[in-house]
């Protein structure tokens, strides 16, 4: 498709210098155009491209786009002409009209119909190899630059090339079929507008811009395409423009790391941002989350793959920040080796303790019955001059031992820096091994959701927990043992196997069911985890159970087109292929008790597939707007509902079984439920999430050599 650089620019606003290019694919990026650009409040009735000219029609009135703004327009919309007289009776009401191949064509309420010579209209009854139709609600009809017709009918679109019809319902991928409106593109493509979102046809594929990512109202009522294939979508609350942007994956990160750096940085941590105007990037207002320590150690790392692929400066730089960040929250802290979730100023702007008050705490156990009543949420630090977040859970230290072990093996160069993550990986290990592996929160008790201590794993409340809890508490000693050298984790590591079968429990490390309990942040910790588990674990036979745990994760999250968890697959899966090769998984050395069991094992686990292609669509199809906007693809005909008994309502996937791709989903975090059909991030239009959803994926992928830059 060509492209139109205008929409780019307008929401980059050329405010950085793009890398060499290397190979491209094309960004959709759209424009809500509105009052704010001088076009008239309320519904856009048409919209037409007269002398290159976007040209729309609001009630009476005419406007035009001349480059920044919408202006009054002497160009005037034509009102479109439909045939009326001798056609047959009982067509019901003309929807839509066109001449194709010198024949008018009528779409109408009742059928498809094509003027055969002066009064003489035949009914068309399209069929292929699948279908045989006669069309109803024929309401958009269009021919395209390469000659073809299209109509789109309430059983779904039809296609006329060289004589025969392609027809396309839900199982062929149509994702909605109450069309209003259709406009063809320069390079083959068509668009057709419904009363939800817009679609594009490329290549027998459809693209679904519905929702405020993509349109200012889902009701669409005109779209015109431009001579560079920009489309123009009129609906009743203004005039979207989405033009398809060629683009590299280097120049995709420097978007996102600019982005990042921009408007997501507080005091070296990382976080999402608050918008005072809805969505509205440039009202933002730096903000805090429950997991600063883990989206700043998700950033960093980012970074630290960055520097080990390209070796660039800035990305030790970042790196080198986020580190000293993370150490910090945890020496801030009562305790030596608890880490804060959130670090503020002590004159913050909000009051904080306020809003986890004595009588909040009271009030939310009646719903929560395991929410800590602690106070205050936020003490001050020691000098008086900070407050800390505190009750920081197993998200945090999966972030925290993530980042340092790839900081350490990519990024530290100097003995003072390998120092630095010895010191602060051996203080929070020994803080979990101190208290009997929970992190010991201010007020002498385990944090609601850092518990990884024996105990709690034999509890009724820790079972669930168990295998996932297991495995991060083993990683944690494994990437300390690696970090530190100091013998003493792996003691104690082989104490938790020996006495409470912790490996075992990793074998089962990813819950899917009741669905209560499957949640997908627990993918991220899992995974995660597992990068530090199996990449620093020496005995092969500890390395068969972890393998085939990562396969029972990975086989139930492998359909989301997630693209981080299928790079860590991927990584750690292609570890374990070139350990087999090398004889690693010797069967007179490896369960000799059975020499069956390594060998078929190795033979069992050698055929992976990360799936690059689903990593190479998404890192593709990831918006460059970060704002979290409410999707539900419930409506959807190319979805099918999950039928297992017991499941939560709203979750289902394509007729191809996967997921539906990342840029028609409420995401913008990698810890998110690609089967979740309705979703909306935290803050909906009031929040920008920041860049590492695509710098972490791309850089690791890269490093890992799972995709091609």
């Amino acid at each position: 498709m060509k492209f139109y650089i205008a929409a780019f620019v307008l929401l980059v606003s050329a405010a950085f210098t793009f890398p060499k290019r290397e190979k491209t694919f094309f960004q959709d990026v759209a424009t809500i155009h509105d009052s704010k650009y001088g076009l008239p409040e309320g519904t856009i009735n048409r919209i037409q491209i007269i002398n290159a000219v976007p040209t729309a029609q609001s009630k009476d009135s005419f406007v035009e786009f001349n480059g920044t703004r919408w202006i009054a327009s002497k160009n005037k919309i034509e009102a479109e002409h439909l045939p009326e007289k001798n056609l047959p009776a009982g067509v019901g009401k003309i929807l839509s009209a066109i001449s194709y191949q010198g024949k008018q064509w009528v779409g109408t309420e009742k059928g498809l119909y094509r003027n055969t010579g002066g009064s003489t209209w035949e009914t068309v009854l399209p069929a292929d190899e699948k279908y045989s139709w006669s069309p109803r609600e024929v309401a958009a009809m269009v021919v395209d630059s390469k000659g073809n017709l299209w109509f789109g009918s309430q059983q779904g679109v039809g296609r006329l090339a060289g004589g025969k019809w392609k027809l396309f319902t839900g199982a062929e991928g149509l994702p909605y079929n109450h069309f209003t409106s259709a406009a063809a593109g320069p390079d083959g493509e068509v668009w057709f507008g419904t009363e939800k979102g817009a679609i594009r046809v490329e290549d027998d594929y459809f693209y679904y811009r519905f929702s405020r990512r993509w349109l200012p109202d889902d009701a669409v009522n005109d779209i015109a395409v431009d001579e560079f294939g920009a489309a123009w979508i009129a609906t009743d609350a203004g005039i979207s423009q989405i033009a398809s942007v060629p683009m590299t994956f280097e120049e995709k990160a420097a978007f996102f790391t600019k982005l990042t750096e921009d408007r997501h940085v507080r005091m070296g941590f990382v976080a999402p941002n608050n918008l005072q105007v809805p969505f509205d990037k440039s009202s933002y207002q730096l903000g805090i989350s429950d997991n600063d320590g883990m989206y700043t150690s998700m950033y960093g790392a980012a970074q630290a793959f960055r520097y080990a692929v390209t070796g660039d400066p800035e990305a030790k730089a970042l790196a080198d920040r986020s580190l000293k960040a993370c150490k910090w929250l945890v020496d801030i802290t009562h305790e030596p080796g608890f880490p804060a979730r959130v670090i503020i100023p002590i004159d913050y702007r909000e009051d904080v303790n306020e809003q986890y008050s004595r009588e909040y705490n009271k009030r939310h156990q009646l719903s929560d019955p395991f929410w800590k009543d602690i106070y205050p949420r936020f003490p001050t630090s020691e000098d008086g001059n900070y407050r800390w977040k505190c009750d920081t859970s197993s998200d945090e230290l999966a972030g925290h031992f993530f980042f340092y072990a790839v900081y350490y093996d990519l990024v530290a160069e100097t003995e003072e820096e390998k120092a630095m993550v010895r010191e602060v990986v051996a203080d929070i290990t020994d803080h979990l091994i101190r208290n009997g592996f929970v992190l010991r929160d201010y007020d002498g008790l385990p944090t609601r959701w850092g518990n990884f201590s024996p105990e709690y794993m034999a509890s009724i409340w820790g079972w669930d927990q168990r295998g996932l809890n297991s495995m991060m508490m083993l990683s944690f000693l494994n990437v300390a043992s690696h970090v530190t050298g100091d013998a003493k984790y792996e003691a104690s590591a082989k104490m938790l196997r020996d006495q409470y079968n912790y490996h075992i429990n990793a074998m089962h490390a990813k819950e899917f069911f009741p669905p209560e309990n499957v949640v997908p942040w627990d993918n991220n910790l899992s995974l995660m985890s597992f990068y530090g588990l199996i990449n620093y674990e020496k005995d092969p036979a500890l390395l068969l159970i972890y393998r085939e745990a990562l396969e029972n994760t990975w086989l139930h999250i492998s359909k989301q087109k997630n693209a981080f968890w299928n790079t860590i697959y991927g990584a750690l899966a292609q570890k374990f292929t070139e350990d087999a090769e090398r004889g690693l998984f010797d069967p007179e050395v490896v369960y000799p008790e059975n020499k069956l069991y390594a060998p078929n094992k190795v033979k069992s686990y050698s055929d992976w597939d990360a799936r690059s292609e689903d990593i190479v669509e998404t890192l593709e199809r990831i918006p460059l707007d970060m704002i979290g906007y409410e999707m539900d693809n419930t409506h959807r005909l190319d979805v099918q509902l999950d039928p297992t008994p017991g499941q939560n309502p709203g979750i289902g996937w394509r007729y191809d079984t996967y997921a539906v791709p990342v840029d028609e989903r409420g995401h913008v975090r990698q810890d998110r439920d690609g089967f979740a059909l309705v979703y909306r991030e935290v803050g909906g239009g009031m929040a920008e999430q920041e860049g590492t959803f695509y710098l972490l994926t791309y850089y690791m992928a890269r490093y890992h050599r799972l995709i091609i830059n």
